[in-house]
């Protein structure tokens, strides 16, 4: 039973339905991985074995009656910022000290209901804002992989990207099945390239916001990361709902998405942007780029160039209308109503005392910066602005799209993993930031894509391509993405931890 945790959601799930093991001793396998191997790369700061166990006992007692869910019995990772009832929910906040949410996110709500179970809450950047996981109030997370140097691995630790890097960490490592992310300028699919997983940005709309802690409202997306483009299709299809009691959620039906996987690609027309060819970007980079047009060629698609012309003005304008979203999502942590809260003489003292405490650099940095560029006098210089370049760069992908293009490849970082303290974001964020630079448009747009491994560096670290979609059209990406991975195959990190 060792090799339990090896074993794919897809290849889980039949074993699970013959009766091969059961989903206790799935869990229970899982738990003991992370046991041994969390105090090494720090991806949960919450385990739930006696939740995950009496949730894998009702998943076999339902297996046994023929009932079982579309994910039944298969142990998941959830990402602290996802509200779940009675469980820590802090987005790695330090000012959210204690919050244990009395309710249910809707996405993680939809697991349950599909028979998932719940091992544990995973670390983040704290209130999603980084590209690394170094923000965290509970420290950095540690990628499973390792640079290759003359034959042997380095042992420098490396960051798993951000700020969903405990969901991508823990997949790769195989401390779950499978996890939730979420992808505000490219949180799900930059730390999915650093790891060597698949990770999916849905369609803004196609996935509840409801119990999700906010970091911008009009960027944030709920998205899973898994092993490979099956597994991340099981997810979606569970994950994916309209909720009344989210307004920007889209009442459209979720299709299967797992059987787009294996459809052929003939015919279809991909768009190579030229503007994603950024100066100084690594000739490794470009190899693997043209390594994934050869793939698609011979799969029989159209290879076409393309031009979005406002690309070069998406990171600025991201890092302008994403603080200012956050500078008044976050308002509201000011120690009256839950988590930190520092006394001072007075209730204005109180403020400034709890959020100086409770905001990490990084989130202050950002809300102040936010906070300048909603302010009277710079609102129309500064947010205004970038409001207007994100309709300038939704319209170059309506273009692209209308002129018969059905999905677009590129990048989807701009190198491999980095070492942990190895970017400066205090001395340098604006080179922290630049690792967002192949992703960010696709927030802005609303659009789907999806970053699937495509290779290795010269040091043995993975590197990956983003497929970017029509809205709506996540077949498309899974589709698509299967012909990538079945050309590259997949890859998985040496056990150095074990």
């Amino acid at each position: 039973m060792s090799d339990l945790t090896k074993l794919t959601i897809a290849e889980a799930r039949g074993q699970l339905r013959a009766g091969a093991f059961t989903a206790v001793e799935l869990t229970e396998a899982y738990i003991a991985a992370i046991e041994a191997a969390n105090p090494l790369l720090n991806a949960y700061v919450a385990i739930t074995p006696d939740r995950a166990t009496a949730m894998a006992k009702a998943s076999d007692a339902r297996l046994t009656r023929g009932e079982g869910g579309a994910l039944e019995g298969i142990p998941l990772g959830i990402k602290d910022l996802f509200a779940t009832d009675g469980i820590h929910t802090q987005a790695c906040s330090h000012v959210l000290d204690g919050f244990r949410p009395p309710y249910e996110s809707t996405v993680s709500a939809n697991l349950w209901s599909d028979g998932a179970v719940m091992l544990g809450k995973l670390n983040m950047d704290e209130f999603a804002m980084g590209s690394s996981n170094e923000t965290s109030h509970y420290g950095p997370v540690v990628n499973p992989w390792r640079r290759s140097r003359a034959g042997s691995l380095d042992n420098a630790q490396l960051v798993p990207g951000g700020s969903s890097g405990g969901s991508a960490t823990a997949v790769a490592a195989h401390l779950c099945a499978g996890a939730t992310a979420t992808d505000t300028g490219g949180s799900i699919r930059q730390p999915a390239a650093f790891t060597g997983t698949v990770g999916i940005k849905p369609t803004y709309g196609r996935c509840s916001r409801w119990g999700i802690v906010a970091f911008a409202s009009s960027l944030d997306q709920a998205g899973p990361i898994g092993r490979d483009v099956r597994d991340a299709a099981i997810l979606l299809k569970s994950m994916a709902s309209v909720d009344p009691r989210d307004t920007t959620s889209v009442d459209l039906p979720v299709p299967d998405y797992e059987a787009a996987i294996g459809r052929p690609v003939r015919g279809m027309t991909v768009g190579i942007p030229r503007e994603y060819r950024i100066e100084g970007m690594p000739g490794e980079i470009e190899v693997l780029w043209q390594a994934g047009i050869a793939w698609l060629r011979d799969a029989g698609a159209e290879i076409v160039d393309i031009s979005l012309p406002h690309t070069k003005y998406a990171l600025p304008a991201y890092y302008i209308v994403a603080p200012a979203e956050a500078s008044s999502n976050l308002a509201r942590y000011d120690g009256v109503r839950y988590g930190l809260r520092v006394p001072g003489k007075d209730i204005v003292e109180m403020y400034e005392n709890t959020r100086a405490a409770g905001f990490g650099r990084e989130v202050k940095r950002r809300i102040m910066i936010g906070t300048y560029v909603l302010s009277a006098g710079y609102y129309d210089a500064y947010y205004l602005q970038a409001q207007k370049v994100r309709s300038l760069i939704k319209s170059d992908f309506e273009k692209a799209f209308d002129a018969g293009v059905d999905i677009i490849l590129t990048p989807a970082t701009p190198s491999a993993a980095f070492g942990v303290a190895e970017q400066d974001m205090n001395a340098d964020p604006v080179k922290m930031y630049l690792n967002d630079i192949f992703t960010v448009t696709v927030n802005m747009a609303g659009l789907p894509a999806i970053a699937v491994p495509a290779g290795l560096d010269a040091q043995g670290l993975p590197l990956a391509l983003q497929l970017i979609g029509r809205p709506f059209e996540e077949e498309t990406l899974f589709q698509t993405a299967h012909i990538i991975e079945s050309a590259a195959g997949r890859f998985s990190p040496e056990r150095w931890w074990a």
